[in-house]
């Protein structure tokens, strides 16, 4: 039963009552809407004399042959297999959202934890001070009056072991400094352009050692930490021979020998617009020197919160506050004038030591790398973990904030890694050395432009976007003839890179003179 106008099996099929003839309905009602008669008799033709005929659905022309009936098939597996794909991706989401829900459940029930612990510890030290309430007041006016030049008399006697220290907090009108702070680098970063000043890619590319400079002893030679004080490009430097040495880098000069901690100095850094120098070591303290007339730094502060080797200090954008972290698995927020240690910060989910530290740019958080070969992300005013990034299989060594406030990036024995903090994950890794090769340090320069890393070399690259290539700009040898570089730092506009190695040379990496000129 075909159709009388196009000869095909009709899908809605009608008869005329006067011919008897079958249509396809929608063909006859457009031929009798333009002519009015029937287009086979020319009889005159209504819609009302056409009636339809009811059918079973007939079946499409493509099941009349055996290779339309397989095109059929193949139609219906590609329909069935995409419909899989979209199911999978679907349950591929859900366990993503399950995984997170669950992690942010775990981390709640720990940061639970630990504050019921905190709680108890509060009330049993409470106590123990209602109890001591006559001998607390005679031991503070005898402290009062041993009190000179700003130090802390309390902390140079020894503590019994095991007993505990009283921290007063991070109070409302710090957290509020912090946020003001806050706010007003964000503003200014929103308005940052790239300094005219800024060394270009061309010159770094050219950049050779300039000059090395001896600033520690032989026999017990290697520099652990650096910082630079870039208005009078002032650098300072933390040995494993037990000092930090101050130098001024225009006249090649050493400023100032600092003298004090009795193990290694593993982290330095300059607070106060260069006045006051925070250094931290292996002896479990930290200590404040501040510059004198006479060009010395003199102690102010010798700090014993710790109970482990200090591994890191690092200064808040305030040049106020400080924070000092430990392998004791604790770090600790300062006030710079006073040295009074507000608050003494653990994991109480973890035991983890930690092994560098870093204020994020707008100073509200706190990035810290353990020996457990996590990165754990603080709030500093709640003092809570917030995100903590896995990836790396050793020890994290280094770590450092881009000046945008976007990226992080950590080393550690096994590699460097890059981390986008808007969406807390890992964007680029950099495998740089064999596996007995370690990497020691890395480093943003001041504007965030470029990346500095260091290892059995250095390495410079071009900072660019999450998916855009992070060039290789500059691989520059360590000439120290150790193969390993510990610490390095970007002098102003990246003019020059400074190197430290395990010898006990400071090393200068910048434009020969000629390429100064030319230039």
């Amino acid at each position: 039963m075909n159709c009388s106008i196009s000869g095909e099996v009709p899908e809605e099929p009608v008869v005329s009552t006067k011919s008897g003839l079958l249509f396809e309905k929608r063909l006859i009602e457009r031929h009798i809407s333009d002519y009015g008669k029937c287009p086979v008799t020319g009889e005159p033709l209504t819609m009302d004399d056409i009636i339809p005929v009811k059918t079973g659905k007939p079946r499409p022309v493509q099941a009349a042959s055996i290779p339309g009936m397989l095109g059929m098939f193949q139609i219906e597996w590609d329909g069935l297999m995409l419909s899989s794909f979209a199911m999978e991706q679907q349950l591929h989401t859900a366990r993503q959202e399950l995984s997170h829900a669950l992690y942010q459940h775990d981390a709640a029930c720990r940061v639970i934890a630990r504050l019921k612990k905190e709680r108890d510890e509060a009330r049993e030290l409470l106590a123990q001070a209602e109890r001591q309430v006559p001998m607390a007041a005679t031991t503070s006016a005898a402290n009062g009056a041993g009190l000179s030049y700003g130090k802390r008399a309390a902390e140079e006697e020894e503590m019994d072991p095991g007993s505990k220290k009283i921290h007063p907090g991070i109070s409302g009108d710090v957290i509020k400094e912090l946020q003001d702070c806050n706010a007003a680098l964000s503003q200014q970063r929103k308005r940052r352009q790239i300094p005219a000043t800024l060394a270009p890619v061309d010159a770094l590319k050219r950049y050779t050692q300039l000059n090395s400079y001896p600033l520690h002893k032989t026999n017990k030679p290697g520099i652990l930490s650096l910082d630079i004080h870039y208005p009078k490009d002032v650098i300072a430097t933390g040995g494993v021979d037990s000092t930090a040495v101050v130098f001024d880098l225009p006249s090649g000069q050493i400023v100032s020998t600092l003298s004090g901690h009795s193990k290694r100095v593993t982290s330095v850094r300059f607070a106060a617009e260069g006045e006051l120098l925070v250094t931290g070591s292996a002896d479990k303290t930290v200590r404040v020197w501040q510059n004198s007339e006479n060009g010395n730094y003199d102690c102010r502060h010798t700090l014993k919160d710790h109970n482990a080797e200090v591994q890191a200090v690092t200064v808040h954008a305030t040049n106020k506050y400080f924070v000092s972290a430990s392998l004791d698995g604790t770090w600790c927020f300062y006030d710079l004038a006073s040295g009074l240690c507000r608050a003494q910060v653990a994991d109480a989910s973890e035991s983890e030591g930690y092994t560098s530290a870093a204020f994020h740019p707008d100073g509200l958080i706190l990035g810290a790398g353990t020996t457990g070969a996590q990165v754990k992300i603080w709030d500093v005013k709640s003092q809570a973990n917030v995100a903590r990034f896995e990836g790396h299989v050793s020890a994290v060594t280094a770590i450092s904030f881009s000046e945008n406030g976007y990226f992080l990036a950590t080393a550690a024995h096994d590699s460097v890694k890059l981390w986008d903090l808007r969406k807390l994950r890992n964007f680029r890794t950099f495998s740089l050395y064999d596996e007995d090769t370690a990497t020691q340090t890395v480093e943003f320069n001041h504007s965030g432009n470029y990346l500095a890393l260091g290892g059995s070399d250095i390495r410079v690259y071009q900072v660019a976007s999450v998916k855009s290539d992070w060039n290789s700009i500059k691989i520059l040898p360590d000439l120290s003839g150790t193969g390993k570089a510990t610490c390095l730092k970007f002098g102003p506009d990246a003019k020059y890179i400074a190197v430290g190695s395990m010898d006990r040379n400071l090393r200068i990496f910048g434009l020969p003179e000629e390429d100064q000129s030319e230039s």
